[in-house]
């Protein structure tokens, strides 16, 4: 388990002990590797644990499928999260996805210790990752809106990057200066037209102080009285006077609010990936681990007491599946008489845990890392 966990299928399985449970293994390992390779095996060495009456091991069953599919959805959280993090370069979110070094602290007793204690463990990281998350997403979402603010079109966007206070007339009893839209399709009339669309427009006061694709944002200068009768005229030439006051104080504003959330971005993005990192990897470990304690269960509830029997997992060759999934029920199916009856069918069998809907002769569980791949 210290390799670094690559991103496939992996199915974890244990069967009784022959003569001896190296045996066991030896027998999978033929089997499987004789014919063309159909998957890559290794033990996989779960310690004695102590066991409690049936009962317990009953009830721990259930608990223990629960937990399994909550931890699992931890780990998909903190994989997609991270994904969504490195917005630009998904390629590096496999690099980062990796349960690296987990020693599977194991637990002596079967009890409630190990199984409380994952649960707190992995129920912290969904915590933490919410409110990281939800920190991270709010600073993203401001950032985003004021880029917004400063992006599109001439109608809409913010100009507090675009004009300079020399181009008003600012502090004028009587005089203002306006900002106009003019389509470039339009602008020769523009030049023609805008001194006489009203009374009082001060000539030659338009310049033009910038373009994107479609059009110019153009000022130019009038009596205050005689602005409404300009708007007016103006549209019907299709040009957009724009309702903007020229304030130097908000303007500066903007701009540091859009600095100040553009530096806590990059501050917060290298912890929150580390801490992604971290945790996917503790997440995953504890997965791990109740995979563990579930395949130890469901065998001593399946092949009873003494505890004698091997765990193992197959990473299968993908092409081969059908063919692994043969081989297995070969080697396995006189553990039960009435696997036979219902080797290709989901029926509920009484007495089983079928909370897998899969029903195997041997004890079966997958670890379906295909969760990290991203499309």
């Amino acid at each position: 388990q210290d390799k670094e966990t690559k991103m496939t299928e992996f199915w974890l399985i244990s069967a009784p002990g022959e003569k001896t449970c190296q045996q066991t293994w030896e027998k999978l390992h033929a089997a499987t590797t004789k014919n063309n390779n159909l998957s890559t095996n290794s033990k996989f060495n779960i310690p004695d644990l102590k066991v409690g009456t049936l009962d317990v091991l009953v009830g721990l069953s259930d608990e223990l499928a629960k937990l399994d599919a909550f931890v699992e959805s931890v780990v998909k959280k903190v994989a997609q999260y991270m994904a969504d993090v490195l917005e630009d370069s998904k390629d590096k979110v496999q690099e980062n996805l990796l349960a690296n070094g987990g020693k599977l602290n194991y637990y002596r007793s079967l009890g409630t210790v190990p199984f409380l204690f994952i649960f707190k463990g992995v129920n912290q990281i969904d915590n933490d990752l919410k409110a990281r998350a939800s920190a991270y997403n709010n600073l993203k979402g401001n950032l985003q809106n004021l880029e917004r603010k400063n992006a599109g079109s001439l109608l809409t966007r913010s100009l507090a990057d675009i004009v300079k206070k020399e181009d008003f007339v600012l502090d004028s009893e009587y005089l203002v200066t306006l900002l106009v839209i003019v389509p470039k399709l339009n602008y020769n009339d523009w030049v023609k037209q805008y001194e006489t669309l009203a009374e009082m427009v001060v000539p030659r006061s338009s310049n033009v102080l910038f373009e994107d694709q479609d059009s110019y944002l153009c000022n130019v200068t009038l009596f205050r009285k005689a602005v409404d009768d300009f708007k007016h005229k103006a549209r019907e030439y299709k040009f957009m006077v724009r309702d903007f006051q020229y304030n130097e104080e908000e303007m500066k504003a903007d701009k540091e609010e859009m600095n100040r959330l553009s530096t806590d971005k990059k501050k917060q993005f290298g912890p929150l990936v580390r801490w992604l990192k971290v945790n996917f990897s503790e997440a995953f470990i504890a997965w791990i681990h109740v995979k563990a304690l579930r395949v130890f269960v469901e065998s001593v509830l399946r092949y009873g007491l003494p505890v004698n029997f091997q765990a193992m997992l197959l990473q299968p060759n993908k092409k081969t599946m059908k063919k692994l999934r043969e081989v297995l029920y070969d080697l396995y199916k006189h553990l039960d008489s009435s696997a036979a009856a219902i080797i290709d069918a989901t029926v509920d069998i009484p007495g089983l845990n079928l909370s897998q809907q899969e029903y195997y002769p041997y004890v079966y569980y997958k670890i379906d890392c295909n969760l990290l791949e991203f499309k």
